[in-house]
């Protein structure tokens, strides 16, 4: 395999590279100077392309490590090549080149003259691209005090001497970098530049966009550059003293770009060369440093065992608590930018189910997609079909959507009405598509003192919705299947018949009356069942459990047997009453005063309509009759007026 070309040939995998360089014994023969070439250049351009603001001062030292005096034309290439490809970083190569010339000034220098170099060139040609890149360069340079201020003012003076919109535009970017420096180091210059650029303003030659940057300069300059620093704090590494200034001008004759340090030359004093910047890098790194690092590497590396092992137990013994709930409000966040960002809800799903949430999580999902339903201002059928696709995707969810209509239905005092009416259309659409099994509806008690205001609410948008759906025979047939009177046993309760009253009226007053058919046969058969038990009791017993008014089922029993009773008796002295009245009015007579067999009847009745209340509208009809003596009276006076 060849590397003589001066390219290095073809491509060498590293691990064949390895073995070529172990084969070559003479390291002073032009092999191997060429392979130690190879990696020169490629560990100077890797560096240069990773370094920026926050790893610079690691990238530095990197630097000192590699033969920089022998690298001098590959550093600067790199560097030129690194800047024009990425102008925001240019003070960053700026920062990385004034470091390496306080210790090494012949490789700044060199960086220098090849800039000059390349702007002039570039002028001549009017390569505007180029020019913005090198003078950028020039002005960090001239900021950095590696360049003269001279440099700055004599390019400034050129770009202005004969203004077009190229050249005044390249000016204005140039001393948007380099003016706050030139207003505090040669402040009479400075204002003399800004005279041309006015000047040049007032001419009106040039384009309506070079007027307005130039405007904007003017600003920049009023403003003392607040937001273009010569140096930002990051940046800073190099004391002003420290610092070695190259008096580099623009008309210089005598500078050589020194190209032929770009490619591979053998070196006969390679041997001497490489010790003696073993010297220089010793001197900057530090003497010791080698000697150090060789000899405390193994007990380093033991150290740093020993503490990470040390650091792995007392990670395994301290367990942290979150208690801030942030995974819970960025999942939450997540979800509902998810939601709302979706399409349909097909791409929704689609995306929720790729967060991966944790399963102690995922009764979050459901709690935020009821959440955001209730939200909207009228129910969305997005939401029920997104639900009804995770109840269907697996019966994980299932068992989430219950729970959740467990804990609303608990709460639901606390949702506004137009909240409640969207969570009720929703788990609505859940059972109507059976994607939740109807036994959820077993945390329903149909009671005055089980439900308030909302739940009853609730209840009722969600079988009137139902009920649309379905249809009020279809529901009807669920609600009597066998298999679900258990779990629907508490919204059509048989326990009391207070309560049963209560359901009755409830779903009859919803429009759903036809679902309490079997409720109200249970209402009608129910004391007669409870009577026959009884019916074998003697009757004296019975009116004596009446009198005492006890609150027992038994008692219950004998109290309505004794109204039906005194029902039976009412209707029997009523029209006892109605043909005594009529046999009166017939023969009309006069005697006011009622018979005792009648008072008799009134006694008893008063004592009957004391003891059952119902017996008192049996006595109603009997007291307007009991004054027919007193209107045929009347009559009789009438007739006789007559």
């Amino acid at each position: 395999m060849s590397i003589t070309t001066r390219t290095g040939g073809a491509y060498i995998p590293p691990h064949r590279l390895r073995e070529i360089q172990q084969s070559i014994t003479d390291t002073s023969s032009e092999a191997y100077q060429r392979i130690t070439w190879e990696a020169l250049k490629k560990s100077i351009n890797g560096l240069i392309n990773k370094v920026n603001t926050s790893n610079i001062k690691m990238i530095i030292p990197e630097l000192f490590g590699e033969n920089l005096v022998r690298g001098r034309g590959l550093f600067c290439r790199s560097m030129m090549k690194a800047q024009q490809a990425s102008l925001p970083f240019t003070p960053v190569y700026a920062a990385v080149t004034a470091v390496v010339n306080t210790k090494l000034p012949a490789v700044g220098a060199l960086l220098l003259t090849r800039l000059v170099l390349q702007f002039r060139r570039a002028f001549r040609r009017n390569d505007k691209t180029s020019c913005l890149a090198t003078t950028m360069f020039i002005a960090h340079l001239t900021n950095q005090l590696i360049a003269d201020k001279v440099l700055a003012l004599q390019i400034l003076a050129l770009l202005l001497e004969r203004p077009t919109d190229d050249s005044v535009e390249i000016a204005v970017g140039f001393m948007r970098e380099v003016g706050a420096l030139l207003a505090q180091v040669c402040p009479k210059a400075n204002n003399a530049i800004f005279e041309r650029f006015r000047a040049v303003l007032h001419e009106g030659e040039i384009d309506k966009r070079i007027q307005y940057m130039i405007e904007v300069l003017f600003q920049i300059r009023k403003d003392k550059y607040k937001d273009n620093e010569p140096i930002i704090q990051d940046l800073d590494l190099v004391e002003e003293d420290d610092q070695i200034t190259h008096n580099i001008s623009l008309d210089d004759d005598d500078l050589e770009a020194e190209e032929m340090c770009n490619i591979f030359k053998y070196d006969p004093d390679y041997t001497e060369n490489e010790e003696k910047y073993s010297a220089i890098k010793a001197e900057i790194l530090g003497e010791d440093s080698d000697e150090d690092m060789s000899g405390s590497s193994d007990d380093e590396s033991e150290d740093d065992s020993e503490e990470e092992s040390s650091e792995k137990e007392d990670e395994d013994k301290m367990e942290i608590i979150d208690k801030t709930n942030e995974e819970v409000i960025e999942l939450r966040r997540m979800i509902y930018l998810t939601v709302m960002s979706s399409v349909n809800f097909e791409e929704a799903c689609h995306k929720l189910m790729k967060l991966n949430v944790p399963e102690k999580y995922q009764p979050e999902l459901c709690n935020m997609i009821i959440e955001c339903c209730s939200q909207e201002r009228t129910y969305l059928k997005y939401y029920g079909l997104m639900a009804e696709r995770f109840c269907k995707m697996n019966r994980i969810w299932v068992d989430n959507f219950i729970g959740c209509f467990r804990e609303v239905f608990e709460t639901i005092h606390r949702y506004e009405t137009n909240r409640l009416r969207n969570i009720g259309k929703l788990f609505a659409h859940l059972f109507n598509t059976d994607s939740l099994p109807w036994t959820a509806f077993e945390i329903i008690r149909l009671t005055e003192e089980d439900t308030t205001s909302a739940s009853r609410i609730f209840i009722k948008i969600l079988f009137q919705e139902i009920n649309e759906f379905l249809g009020l025979k279809t529901l009807k047939e669920r609600m009597m299947d066998p298999y679900m009177s258990e779990s629907l046993s508490g919204m059509f309760p048989k326990d009391n018949p207070k309560n049963t009253r209560f359901a009755i009226n409830y779903w009859t007053s919803i429009g759903l009356g036809a679902l309490t058919e079997d409720l109200r046969e249970w209402l009608r058969t129910a004391p007669q069942q409870r009577i026959k038990p009884d019916d074998s009791d003697s009757e004296s017993d019975s009116e004596s459990d009446s009198s005492s008014g006890s609150e027992s089922d038994s008692d219950n029993s004998v109290s309505s047997s004794d109204s039906y009773d005194s029902y039976s008796d009412s209707s029997s002295s009523r029209s006892s009453s109605r043909s005594r009245s009529s046999s009166r009015s017939r023969s009309r007579s006069r005697s006011r005063s009622p018979s005792p067999r009648r008072s008799r009847s009134r006694s008893s009745h008063r004592s009957r309509r004391s003891r059952n209340p119902r017996s008192r509208r049996s006595l109603s009809p009997r007291r307007s009759r009991s004054r027919s003596p007193h209107r045929s009276r009347r009559s009789r006076r009438s007739y006789s007026s007559e």
